[in-house]
């Protein structure tokens, strides 16, 4: 019982010294906690106001506005002066098509125009000689009125005579023959007067069909000359078209590219709208780079983007603007929407696809081709 009364005040301080070990040790495991956290926290805000700059993706890929080459007039191929991977210079000559019958419809419109011109000729020349018939006609009328004049006269004349003769052959002067003869003249004179007066209304009548006449040519010249009529407008505008078609007969380059996807042989038939081959402009190629919809938020156009080729390493850095961003994610524009209603939803990430324009000096120091991977870095301080 001594001993035990004496053991029992002996452990009452180990005890004690225990506890306020444990809590020491639990004071500075939070402090430590609470000092990574302050830490943590001071790094995240050092990082979001001054080393969160930039926004990058390896998600991106070389592009370029390539053109379709096509045939605008329909023939044979009788040249191809290019094959695939050439690069050729704006203006080089690239499918020859056989020009023969260019060159006829060429000469048709031609001969086209010439006659044109000379029925504008003929026209004006017409009105020339209808412009006489109305003057001759005048003279034909003043002639077909002393007719008429001159037949009235005549009838006065009878009926005259026959009066004279009625009144002498009632105090039987003259003989009924006389008086029959004078009768007669009377009704020949009439029959003159109303021969003269149909010729008379003939001339008047030919006078102004030949003033219509006239006047309907004149319409067709009046206003114009013999660059401006309709008709050698219309000829003129055949001749430019068969002279534009010769000229596609020579097929072009646009701009300066390498040639792809050749699909055009010596002999082939082609027709108008017919793709012929594609060309690359390898000096304005641009990167498309997807970048995460989280990281857009203070992307603008116009900032600078630095990037860098698979092709040549981390080594070649090219420089760029951003230009814009698309209308759609990629999986807007898929030719297989994602069709979340359907109830089979898992949220993904979207990838907005931003155009970086390149720069063409390092285009040209290093040229790129259309489809390569690249990373791109877009500075977000840039303005």
């Amino acid at each position: 019982m001594t001993d035990a009364q004496n053991t029992l005040p002996e452990t009452q301080p180990d005890a004690e010294i225990s506890d306020t070990t444990a809590k020491t040790k639990r004071k500075k495991a939070l402090s430590l906690v609470a000092l990574i956290f302050i830490i943590a926290v001071i790094l995240y805000a050092i990082w979001a106001l001054f080393l969160n700059r930039s926004v990058s993706t390896d998600n991106a890929y070389v592009g370029a506005e390539t053109a379709s080459i096509t045939s605008m007039v329909n023939g044979q191929v009788g040249q191809v002066m290019v094959s695939d991977t050439q690069q050729v210079k704006q203006g080089d000559v690239l499918v020859r098509v056989d020009n023969r019958d260019a060159e006829i419809a060429l000469a048709q419109a031609q001969a086209e125009l010439i006659k044109a011109k000379r029925q504008y000729k003929q026209t004006q020349a017409n009105s020339s000689a209808l412009n006489s018939q109305v003057f001759v006609s005048d003279d034909g009328i003043h002639s077909a009125e002393a007719q008429v004049a001159k037949a009235q006269a005549e009838l006065n004349k009878a009926q005259d005579d026959l009066a004279r003769r009625k009144q002498l052959s009632a105090s039987g002067a003259i003989s009924k023959e006389e008086l029959s003869t004078a009768q007669s003249a009377v009704n020949n004179a009439q029959a003159g007067l109303d021969l003269a007066k149909a010729g008379l209304a003939q001339a008047q009548s030919s006078q102004k069909a030949a003033q219509s006449t006239l006047a309907a040519n004149e319409a067709l010249i009046r206003g114009s000359n013999e660059t401006s009529t309709p008709d050698v407008l219309i000829a003129q505008a055949k001749l430019k078209q068969a002279l534009l078609d010769l000229e596609r007969t020579e097929i072009k380059a646009p701009f300066d590219g390498v040639i792809a996807r050749r699909n055009i042989q010596v002999g082939q038939r082609v027709a108008a709208g017919t793709v012929l081959m594609m060309l690359v402009p390898i000096n304005k190629l641009y990167v498309d780079a997807n970048f995460k919809e989280s990281q857009l938020a203070k992307v603008q156009v116009g900032q600078k983007a630095t990037l860098t080729s698979d092709l040549y390493g981390d080594d070649i850095e090219f420089h760029g603007t951003v230009m814009g961003f698309s209308g759609g994610t990629g999986s807007a524009f898929a030719l297989i929407p994602a069709q979340n209603a359907t109830g089979n939803w898992i949220k993904v990430v979207q990838r907005l696809p931003v155009r970086i324009a390149l720069d063409p000096k390092e285009l040209a120091e290093h040229p790129l081709h259309v489809g390569l991977s690249m990373e791109a870095k877009i500075n977000l301080a840039s303005k």
